[in-house]
């Protein structure tokens, strides 16, 4: 099994970085990664004022998977996803669904034993490992980490955990993947701007949609697929979400837009992932008993 360090990072989505590994689709490969602050925090005394922001939200890769090209859609599978035993969240000034208060920045840095999150004396959160930053290279240019949109990257759903697929648009031969920034923990919304930030191990491996592509990357859980969308505005990524879900309707069942419509408002559920980036992250779930995986891709001739 091949294995990537978590020196091996980047800090932007772009098809000018070179691949760090090849792999085939099916084999299984190994990704350490650093925490969201890129290993910066050493006490809860650091100053985070004085953080190289240029090294935040890092990606480990990127990773070239043998046969994917424009036009396809790659398919992640999250085997497992392991994090250390001590974590950090932390606030900073005007950042947050808060960001308009008089706040202090501030450090916390919790442990994390025997699957708990240990917040204070007496208070324990249950820890379930997520990634946050996943994504593919972009047709052209280059795209932050800390950014989400149709290639994936800040996505920060909390349901993007062990034994779930993530499906991504290619832009690119070979996609360029890339992922980091695991969370032990966190809530829909991440309301303070971080969650509990851990470095850690993701083992994956790839399987690839041939001619077949999708408007959104796409979370398979054992219950839903979600659209992920995003947008300027909660609201913006709604609508997104909606139309997504309803086109793909339209398409399992040779519905009319008004059909699937009506269908998808006693169907299809909308949920926040993060309120606090620049772009805001929402989902659309789909029961799987009601859809099919090729319903939601495009075919492309």
């Amino acid at each position: 099994m091949k294995k990537i360090p978590r020196h091996k990072a980047v800090y932007s989505f772009s098809p000018r970085h070179k691949p760090v590994e090849f792999v085939a689709p099916g084999e299984k490969i190994l990704l350490e990664t650093q925490d969201a602050f890129g290993g910066q925090v050493r006490d809860e005394n650091t100053a985070i004022e004085q953080f190289d922001w240029s090294k935040v939200n890092g990606a480990t890769g990127p990773i070239f998977i043998n046969g994917a090209e424009p036009g396809d859609t790659l398919v992640v599978n999250i085997e497992k996803i392991t994090v250390a035993d001590k974590g950090v969240i932390a606030v900073i000034r005007q950042q947050g669904a808060l960001k308009d208060k008089t706040f202090n920045a501030a450090v916390k840095i919790v442990s994390i034993h025997n699957g708990q999150i240990h917040f204070e004396q007496g208070i324990k959160v249950k820890a379930r490992p997520m990634i946050g930053v996943i994504g593919v290279a972009p047709s052209t240019g280059e795209i932050s980490t800390g950014t989400l949109g149709r290639h994936g990257g800040n996505l920060d759903v909390k349901e993007l955990g062990t034994k779930t697929r993530l499906y991504l648009p290619v832009f690119v031969e070979g996609a360029l993947f890339a992922a980091g920034d695991l969370h032990a923990v966190q809530a829909d919304g991440e309301v303070c701007v971080s969650a509990i930030e851990v470095h850690g191990e993701i083992l994956l491996s790839f399987d690839i949609l041939k001619r077949k592509s999708i408007p959104w990357p796409i979370l398979e859980t054992q219950e839903n697929f979600a659209f992920l969308t995003s947008g300027d505005t909660l609201d913006e990524a709604a609508v997104l979400a909606v139309e997504a879900a309803v086109e793909a309707l339209m398409r399992e069942y040779n519905w009319s837009f008004e059909k699937a419509y009506m269908f998808a408002s006693i169907t299809v559920d909308i949920k926040v992932n993060q309120v606090v980036d620049p772009q805001k992250g929402i989902r659309a779930e789909i029961p799987k008993e009601l859809i099919s995986v090729e319903s939601l891709c495009r075919v492309n001739s």
